[in-house]
């Protein structure tokens, strides 16, 4: 049960640092988050790693471990979460976690085109069925009974564009790790965590190069000084990192060592269900039965793809 047990774990951190991403975001802007988190994370990975193996960084990975991390965390984190965050900004963070359901199929065609691994029949009507609680969720009638997106179409794109970076992004760290644990065995005393947290700081790396390059290229550094100074939006920033890419991915990470893919990615998958009641809360959004409805259907669409 060690890894069922992680695996709900990391899907509470995940709601949570949701809630804090969206609070954060709306305060220091998308792009500003980003650099702050990446720093933050490499910060809380280096010295995690320096106290496990005695060096700040992941020494032990070789060039083909740093090259599948990387193509990771381009997707994962300069890709996905430079979507995820505007995303929040748009639609909120109870839309945007209900969109990352599509993280699954993405992730299915991803292994598929590029492991060669089977679509099933079932994956392909969890897919189907991801998509409809989706539609239920976001679509809505107008005064002429026409169906229409009650949502911006700028925040649904950027809410897609976030699901497509995290799948793409776990399916290459999946390579990238299985590399790293075949081609470095932990010397005496080492914790297994030295994988997960290893491969997590070189996604984090690259990640923090495609923000500050975006940073320079948009003209927007003056907005980073202003961030920095920001006492209560670095606060809900230290926690959407801490909650999300420094323990909670190296935990999911960990999670399917200790517990089937399908089991980790079930439970992992509860986000956009565990958000409803706390966002409402926090950020008194109304919340129809359709959308809760919604919700629970995208997820048990999400879940079909792990049986």
């Amino acid at each position: 049960m060690i890894g069922e047990s992680i695996a709900l774990v990391v899907a509470v951190l995940w709601t949570t640092g949701a809630l804090f991403g969206e609070l954060a975001s709306k305060r220091l802007g998308a792009l500003p988050l980003n650099v702050i988190r990446m720093v933050l994370s490499l910060l809380m990975l280096g010295t995690a790693l320096w106290f496990m193996t005695g060096h700040p960084y992941p020494y032990l990975a070789d060039s083909e471990t740093w090259l599948w991390m990387t193509l990771s965390g381009l997707m994962g984190f300069g890709f996905g979460d430079y979507c995820l965050f505007n995303s929040y900004n748009l639609i909120g963070s109870r839309f945007s976690q209900l969109f990352m359901t599509l993280a699954a199929p993405f992730a299915a065609l991803t292994a598929w085109l590029l492991l060669g691994e089977h679509m099933t029949w079932l994956a392909l009507i969890g897919m189907t069925v991801t998509l409809t609680g989706i539609g239920m969720s976001v679509m809505g009638k107008d005064e002429s009974s026409t169906f229409n997106f009650k949502l911006p179409i700028h925040g649904v794109i950027f809410g897609i564009g976030a699901a497509l970076g995290q799948g793409v992004g776990l399916v290459l760290s999946k390579v990238g790790l299985e590399h790293y644990t075949a081609t470095a065995p932990l010397q005496a005393g080492m914790s297994s965590l030295t994988y997960p947290i290893g491969g997590t700081m070189i996604r984090a790396l690259t990640g923090l190069g495609c923000f500050l390059l975006l940073l320079v290229m948009k003209k927007k550094v003056g907005q980073l000084r202003t961030a920095v100074h920001d006492g209560r939006g670095m606060h809900f920033a230290f926690w959407a990192t801490m909650l999300g890419p420094a323990v909670g991915v190296s935990l999911s990470l960990l999670a399917v060592q200790y517990t089937s893919t399908g089991v980790a990615q079930t439970l992992m998958a509860l986000t956009p269900v565990l958000i409803i009641w706390p966002s409402y809360l926090i950020f008194k959004s109304k919340v129809t039965v359709q959308e809760i409805f919604g919700a629970v259907i995208a997820v048990c669409g999400a879940i079909l793809f792990f049986i």
